[in-house]
């Protein structure tokens, strides 16, 4: 059964997709000053890590975002990116279930109990904190390929219409 934060799970990585397919490859890996020297793939790549790491921890009942593999064929091959995100959205509606996130704060290991919906709503706005850098970049380059609402968070949609209003 589809959720709503399946589907805006979805809906916020075909974004993703969507403008992946407009760069190229030189666009892609470019190794901006604006991102300290980082590239828009870098950045896809973040993203693909962190959703692939809830999937893992879906699995084992234990999520840890620091055990990232930090794949650099991410960051260089725009297709691999876009067919790594078609598997994520594959396996997007799932049941709810609780877990535990294990993180890594003050040289210390932590855990503590989340659940499958809460993280997948904490990816949505990771993705769409790390689209916005991704539109910074764009357009310091004087690129403008991205949807209105690429990167921007669906509270300040929201505000939006009401101050339109």
């Amino acid at each position: 059964m589809e959720t709503k934060i399946s589907i805006e799970a979805r809906e916020v990585l075909m974004q993703l997709v969507e403008l992946l397919n407009q760069l190229d490859y030189d666009t892609y890996t470019f190794a901006h000053p604006i991102l300290s020297m980082g590239s828009i793939g870098a950045h896809t790549r973040h993203i693909i890590e962190l959703f692939e790491q809830l999937n893992i921890g879906y699995v084992i009942g234990i999520l840890n975002y620091d055990s990232r593999k930090r794949e650099q064929r991410l960051e260089q091959d725009i297709d691999f990116s876009c067919e790594r995100i078609a598997e994520i959205i594959q396996a997007l509606e799932r049941p709810n279930k609780q877990m535990l996130l294990k993180t890594l704060h003050s040289n210390s290991s932590n855990t503590i109990e989340t659940n499958y919906n809460r993280e997948l709503l904490y990816n949505i706005e990771h993705c769409i904190h790390h689209q916005a850098i991704i539109k910074i970049a764009l357009l310091s380059l004087g690129i403008d390929t991205t949807q209105e609402n690429f990167g921007v968070a669906k509270s300040t949609l929201a505000n939006r219409k009401v101050c339109a209003q």
